[in-house]
């Protein structure tokens, strides 16, 4: 309680809202703004990101969208440090995604998966939950602007109109 009274009086919330999916209205992949490269460096430089990482994927594998990802957990840890470089450098961080594997084309990388807008909202308040947790500390506006760019972003890579049922409900029929 007095950790949430410290946060009113700093006026230190995020707004890390989820945006509706609107096919109408999608938007171009080169309009929608990196996050604010400061983020990087505010949530820890390498190594603090790298920990973030692993939150994230540590609870996206407990997810309802658990299916989308490895279980193993070598496998994972390959998707964290593979990833994760992606995520750093879209945050500010170095560029070592790119150096090692050229421009890639993050749409394309996701049509395999059939990804509708209840598995973008799955993924993203995972990656709030995160946010909330691991950069609690970290100004309010540096975080926004990384959640902004991946919930807009996110909206590219729904390639799915349907709200299809998860692998395991369906073996539930």
């Amino acid at each position: 309680m007095v950790k949430l009274a410290q946060k009113i009086a700093k006026g230190a919330f995020m707004n890390l809202k989820i945006t509706p999916y609107d096919p109408d209205n999608i938007p171009k992949e080169d309009q929608i703004p990196l996050p604010n490269p400061a983020f990087y460096n505010a949530v820890g430089g390498d190594k603090g990101f790298k920990e973030m990482i692993s939150l994230f994927y540590d609870k996206i594998v407990e997810s309802d969208i658990a299916f989308f990802f490895p279980q193993e957990e070598e496998e994972i840890e390959k998707i964290k440090e593979h990833n994760g470089k992606y995520f750093a450098e879209i945050a500010g961080g170095p560029k070592r995604y790119s150096e090692e594997m050229g421009h890639v084309d993050q749409i394309k990388m996701h049509k395999p998966f059939s990804i509708n807008e209840k598995h973008r909202t799955e993924w993203l308040g995972t990656w709030r939950e995160v946010l909330e947790e691991y950069a609690s500390d970290v100004d309010p506006a540096l975080v926004e602007s990384y959640f902004r760019f991946l919930d807009e972003y996110s909206k590219l890579l729904i390639n799915s109109e349907r709200n299809a049922r998860a692998f395991e409900d369906l073996a539930k029929v």
